[in-house]
């Protein structure tokens, strides 16, 4: 599909058959979004894809009852760092540094620069920035979905302390900030022939 019919088909799949997406098909989309844009490339974030059913029927009650939970392909949930800062920094330019020919000063002053930066936040700040690279990858994962004919519907209205408990998050230093839901839509989702509801252009976009 192109770009712009892929957006035009996707939608917020409501219901989802039980044919379980390919395994190759899985690892395109986790591939895409572990190539998100985001923040100095920091990644503040970690992918959690849920495969064990039982996990998921678990984690159900701490999703408000959402059946497509449970029957989806696959249950995917974006993570973020309870505590991004040098660590997150450090490990950055530990990778950056294997990989690219950058001077130990120049290695230096872009790491002070990024923890100057996160540093200056509060610790509130800096869970939402977190969070904001986490929807960023979101919104690219949903894409990269789209552009494959994969159905998905993300999802924030979750218990994130009862998906951290059954995941064991906090031990990683992480929460659960938004999940996805991947598979193909139930041919009895009737929310799936609707019009697409957005602004027009002519509302959305301003000149100036």
């Amino acid at each position: 599909m192109q770009l712009l019919s892929a957006l035009h088909w996707r939608y917020a799949a409501r219901r989802f058959t039980q044919a379980r997406l390919p395994d190759q098909v899985i690892h395109s989309l986790v591939e895409a979004t572990r190539l998100s844009a985001s923040s100095y490339g920091l990644q503040p974030y970690r992918l959690i894809q849920v495969d064990s059913l039982a996990l998921r029927a678990q984690l159900l009650p701490h999703a408000m009852g959402q059946q497509k939970v449970l029957e989806c392909s696959h249950l995917l949930v974006l993570a973020t760092e309870t505590n991004a800062g040098d660590a997150t920094v450090d490990r950055y330019m530990a990778l950056r540094g294997r990989l690219h020919d950058l001077t130990p000063e120049a290695q230096s002053g872009m790491a002070d620069h990024i923890k100057t930066v996160l540093s200056g936040m509060t610790a509130t700040e800096r869970q939402a920035w977190a969070r904001e690279q986490a929807f960023i990858a979101l919104g690219t994962l949903l894409t990269a979905a789209a552009l494959q004919n994969i159905d998905s519907c993300p999802i924030t209205g979750f218990e994130a302390a009862g998906f951290d408990r059954v995941l064991g998050l906090p031990e990683q230093g992480l929460t659960a900030t938004t999940l996805c839901v991947l598979g193909h839509r139930h041919p009895d989702d009737d929310q799936a022939d609707l019009p697409k509801v957005r602004l027009a252009p002519r509302e959305f976009v301003q000149v100036v």
